[in-house]
């Protein structure tokens, strides 16, 4: 039987940031797979470089050495135009902040994910998957309400339905629950898990053990290296 490659491989990738006091390594040498399907939970101290991790994996920035493999391409070295489409076909972000645009509805905050692939997909398709999305995370009676008319919970979820809405190869959540009352936030770590099952591939930066524990996986850090990375009991 012929294993299937994985999703996203990183083989090696290092950052190192030049400041005023001096060059600062970011993150050392991390390998790392990550299959389609899985679900990882990355775990570490202030300064350990699973920040650094998620933005290298999310094309927000880009490695200094090393190489990243994302569905068969190694993206390490595109430049930022090449960079910001793959953001925007293959890769879901959820923040702890929600980052939605206020002055819009849920279903134009969804639209938003949409922005550099316009010219692409007709407007009935573009409709289509935004209300796909949003019954998918049961906001679908919350269409033309403003971030300010909902509630925390509810702002997450139209946050996941926009990251859900291009159909991406992952979704990389940084701290999703950071602001977000106990119960709430397991109402959307449930919400994830659920994603998760449906074939959905997770990557959730976190500090909080409680959210790892609904991971497959769960990787640990420390100085900008990966410490650990074992399948997470419970």
């Amino acid at each position: 039987m012929t294993l299937r490659p994985p999703l996203v491989s990183v083989f090696k990738l290092s950052k190192h940031y030049v400041m005023e006091h001096g060059r600062v390594q970011a993150l050392q040498e991390v390998s790392l797979d990550i299959h389609s399907g899985d679900s990882v939970a990355i775990m570490g101290p202030s300064g350990s470089g699973k920040s650094t991790l998620l933005h290298l994996l999310g094309c927000l920035d880009t490695p200094t050495t090393g190489d990243y493999w994302l569905d068969g391409r190694n993206i390490a070295r595109l430049l930022d135009y090449d960079l910001a489409l793959i953001r925007s076909k293959h890769i879901g972000f959820v923040f702890q902040s929600f980052n939605l645009i206020p002055q819009l509805t849920v279903y134009e905050n969804v639209e938003v994910a949409f922005l550099y692939q316009s010219h692409l997909i007709s407007p009935e398709e573009i409709h289509k998957c935004i209300i796909e999305s949003l019954k998918r995370v049961g906001l679908d009676k919350r269409l033309y309400h403003l971030p300010s008319q909902l509630s925390g919970g509810e702002t997450q979820r139209a946050a996941i339905a926009r990251a859900l809405a291009v159909k991406p190869l992952i979704i990389l959540a940084d701290e999703p629950t950071g602001n977000l009352d106990t119960e709430t936030g397991e109402t959307i770590l449930q919400l994830f898990q659920e994603l998760n099952t449906q074939g959905v591939t997770l990557v959730i930066v976190t500090h909080d053990k409680h959210v790892s524990r609904y991971c497959k996986r769960l990787v640990k850090m420390r100085d900008g290296q990966i410490i650990s990375n074992e399948l997470h009991g419970g």
